[in-house]
């Protein structure tokens, strides 16, 4: 599943608003009930699922991007947020450099393993520096949307 296929506008923080990772996680855990994706109170549960799973190993990849990632039950489908920041959000990436685009993906339990592809291809994606430059360009969500359409040559 193509990444642009799961972020709508309402989906996308320019800027992500946080001083630390958990607070990017938990702002990750807000944005989709805030957009109707699942109920308020789903929020403290994804946050926690994000949370341990962050404990367990760092989600903070190289070249800046951190994608947190949890399976929780209570979803039936898998939920995708992106947070940009151009000035980086501290979050123990495994080439020390701060996060500037975070990814943050919220799996349904019982597809979890059907899931771990578009891990994969969320990855591949965002090992590309062309993306990831054109994505940080982006002053607002609209754009962000834009832009993940023209680079995976999807419809917008």
């Amino acid at each position: 599943m193509k990444l642009s296929d799961l972020i709508t506008k309402e989906l996308v923080e320019v800027p992500l608003q946080a001083a630390d990772k958990w607070q990017a996680i938990a702002a990750i855990a807000r944005l989709p009930a805030r957009a109707g994706r699942y109920p308020e109170s789903l929020v403290p549960t994804v946050e926690q699922a994000l949370v341990v799973r962050e404990r367990s190993m760092t989600t903070g990849m190289e070249h800046g991007i951190a994608i947190p990632h949890a399976a929780i039950d209570g979803i039936d489908d898998l939920v995708a947020v992106l947070g940009l920041n151009p000035a980086g959000i501290p979050f123990e990436t495994l080439d020390g450099e701060p996060a500037r685009i975070v990814i943050g993906l919220i799996i349904p339990r019982s597809k979890k393993l059907a899931h771990i592809k578009t891990l994969a291809e969320i990855a591949k994606l965002l090992s590309r520096a062309d993306v990831r430059d054109r994505l940080l360009q982006c002053r607002d969500a609209d754009a962000a949307v834009q832009a993940l359409c023209e680079v995976q040559g999807a419809p917008r």
